[in-house]
């Protein structure tokens, strides 16, 4: 019984463990075959993903590559660009330059289109148009026009200092400068330099055509080279011509020392007197370039500068036209020379044009030399005379010179003047500090036509006094009137 039992437990025991082991072959071969199917999966993944990177990085070369060549033809386009820009930047201003009236001058019909130059110092600016308060000479410069010449200035001193040049130049080297803006062109500046002691200057022209300054031109000039022939028409007004002879001495003889002197004397009755002044100063001061020529005919200014300037046989001589009651420093004929080219420049310099000085001062007359200050209430611009000029005698003679037939001094300026304008020569108008005209009485003839009459007077009134002045002087009784009551008023309370 015990080992039927003992069987029956065994063969139940191989039982189960047949069937575990069936169990376990099945869960192996499961697994074997889970196995065997997720590495293939994994694979097909990983070949996609090589795959798509393949391609994403193919891609990513060719993108590359295209953003180079972009970058390229982006670069060598703005290359282009930017040397056609600057070629079209070089060819607007040399347009703008050869428009200017730099080298050559621009014929215009009169003297009314005329665009005057200012000149300028270190500290002041001399001005035609001074604007509301009438101001000869603008002695606080604005802080954007003192920016503009001050950059004028720098650019002039930043060549003028070059390595290779052994001179060395500061702002205290500027002699005197010239301007003008053309609205349509751009602004012209003319600057020179000199050092003290030294015969020579340095002539500078730049030109800001609405664009950066460009230089121009740049020379070296040798003033000590330079006569000026200084031709003097005169009738019979021989005090007003000692006086003259004695400030030629001071400013021409003493001071400049590069002068001939020809007087044009008309009529024959002071020729003993005229004769006597120029001989006395020829001692006095050891000068014998004085030329002296007498017509006998009547008066006529232009006939006079006209001879005078063609008797003249030596070199091509730079003239100076001017009156006996003219007066200029040293300084202006160094202006005269530089403001001249022969076959180029003309110089019509505006002159400063005093006023009586028995109203300006009253009893204390100052000096003849101390007179010659430019201020507002002591004269005015003279920009509508054209008789003081500095010019080349060939260019006179090319020129034409003076029409003698036509009568009247102003007139017979206005046309020579007008000549010029209508040449290919540049006309340089601008206003001189050291140019003056002194008052002189005027002498209206009531026999003369009516107009010519009220011409005069007008042009008598004009040189007497300013407006303001002119005023107090008519209603002078009214202004006494009223400090007289003013001061009662004072009195009483």
């Amino acid at each position: 019984m015990q080992k039927r039992w003992f069987l029956g437990r065994r063969a139940v025991a191989a039982l189960l463990f047949c069937l575990v082991l069936l169990l376990y072959r099945q869960t192996c071969r499961s697994r074997s075959q889970t196995r065997s199917r997720r590495p293939a999966g994994e694979d097909a993944f990983e070949a996609l993903l090589q795959q798509h990177e393949q391609r994403y990085l193919q891609h990513s070369r060719n993108l590359t590559r295209r953003i180079s060549q972009l970058k390229a033809e982006l670069q060598r386009s703005t290359l282009e660009l930017q040397e056609q820009n600057q070629s079209e930047l070089e060819e607007f201003l040399q347009k703008q330059l050869r428009r200017a009236e730099v080298f050559t001058g621009e014929q215009l019909p009169n003297e009314f289109a005329v665009l005057p130059f200012e000149s300028f110092t270190l500290r002041q600016v001399y001005q035609l148009e001074s604007g509301l308060a009438r101001l000869p000479v603008e002695s606080v410069i604005g802080q954007e026009r003192r920016n503009e010449l001050n950059g004028a200035l720098e650019a002039a001193l930043h060549l003028l200092n070059q390595p290779q040049l052994r001179r060395v130049y500061s702002p205290q080297h500027f002699y005197e400068g010239i301007f003008r803006t053309e609205r349509d062109k751009g602004t012209l500046y003319d600057l020179t330099f000199r050092e003290n002691s030294v015969p020579d200057f340095r002539r500078m022209v730049f030109f800001r055509p609405f664009a950066p300054l460009m230089k121009v031109k740049e020379e070296l000039m040798d003033a000590s080279q330079i006569l000026i022939n200084i031709i003097v028409p005169l009738a019979d007004a021989v005090d007003a011509f000692r006086q003259f002879v004695q400030h030629f001495s001071d400013a021409c003889i003493r001071q400049d020392g590069r002068t001939h002197l020809t007087v044009v004397l008309f009529g024959s009755e002071k020729m003993h007197e005229v004769k006597g002044i120029v001989n006395g100063m020829s001692r006095r001061m050891k000068y014998r370039n004085v030329t002296l020529i007498r017509l006998n005919e009547a008066f006529s200014r232009g006939r006079g500068l006209d001879v005078g300037a063609r008797a003249w046989k030596r070199s091509n001589v730079l003239l100076l036209f001017c009156d006996v009651n003219t007066r200029f420093s040293a300084e202006f004929l160094n202006s005269c020379r530089m403001n001249t080219e022969p076959g180029q420049r003309v110089f019509y310099p505006v002159m400063f044009s005093l006023y009586n000085p028995e109203v300006i001062y009253g009893q204390h007359v100052p000096s003849a030399e101390d007179q010659l200050v430019i201020r507002k209430d002591f004269g005015f611009w003279k920009d509508f005379d054209f008789g003081t000029t500095c010019q080349y005698r060939s260019d006179f003679i090319n020129t034409g010179g003076f029409d003698v037939s036509v009568k009247g001094g102003a007139t017979e300026d206005v046309h020579l003047y007008r000549k010029f304008l209508h040449s290919s020569l540049m006309v340089v108008r601008a206003p001189s500090r050291g140019l003056f005209h002194v008052w002189h009485p005027t002498v209206c003839h009531a026999q003369s036509s009516s107009e010519t009459f009220k011409l005069c007077l007008q042009d008598k009134a004009l040189n007497e006094a300013s407006h303001s002045q002119l005023g107090q002087i008519l209603f002078h009784q009214q202004i006494n009137n009223h400090l007289h009551k003013y001061k009662q008023h004072n009195i009483n309370s």
